[in-house]
């Protein structure tokens, strides 16, 4: 069986102003689509899921391209519902109180999250993340992801240039400091606290 493209979790308009329209397009339904679709020509016919397909191939070389393709959908999927319209602000919650106990204050949170994207070299994801049984900020680079790593994702937010490239051209921080500020969704990261 193919694996399919998920459908977003609301419009391709929904995020604007903060993601246009035009960045959907792109990001969802060129970049998103082209990933299902090598994927599943690597693959053909596949029994397994997409994390087992994930697990099956990180780490090994040989297999990088399916991994690469495999991660990407998985990656790009999460980020959709990291996000919706009229998000971002304060977390309310179990999140809320989880990361004040973690990280001490929200914006120790924010600082750490806004430099994890900053300082992502090239090509690459921030997280927060459930990491025996407390939330950490990590960046991946490339297509890597905490289902691989062992560690339980709560969020993410996408730095690869086509996230942003076209709404904020070269200004990531200012896409980072969007997203926290309009877009982040918090009750997202509730159901994935658990």
């Amino acid at each position: 069986m193919a694996f399919e493209l998920p459908a977003l979790p609301y419009s391709r308009d929904a995020l604007a102003p903060h993601i246009s329209e035009n960045t959907l397009n792109f990001h969802y339904g060129k970049h998103h689509n082209a990933y299902v679709t090598n994927l599943n020509n690597l693959l053909g016919d596949e029994t397994r899921s997409l994390e087992e397909v994930m697990k099956d191939t990180a780490g090994d070389a040989a297999k990088a391209g399916i991994f690469n393709n495999a991660a990407q959908v998985w990656n790009h999927t999460f980020y959709w519902h990291s996000m919706k319209p009229n998000g971002g602000g304060l977390p309310t919650g179990a999140i809320a109180a989880k990361i004040d106990e973690d990280f001490g204050s929200f914006a120790k949170f924010v600082e750490e999250f806004k430099a994890a994207g900053a300082t992502q070299f090239g090509s690459g994801w921030a997280w927060l993340v459930l990491d025996n049984g407390k939330l950490k900020v990590t960046k991946t680079a490339n297509a890597a992801c905490p289902p691989t790593e062992g560690v339980t994702p709560i969020l993410t937010m996408d730095v690869w240039e086509h996230a942003y490239y076209l709404d904020y051209q070269n200004a990531r921080p200012k896409y980072i400091e969007t997203f926290l500020e309009s877009l982040v969704n918090w009750d997202f990261a509730n159901e994935n606290l658990g």
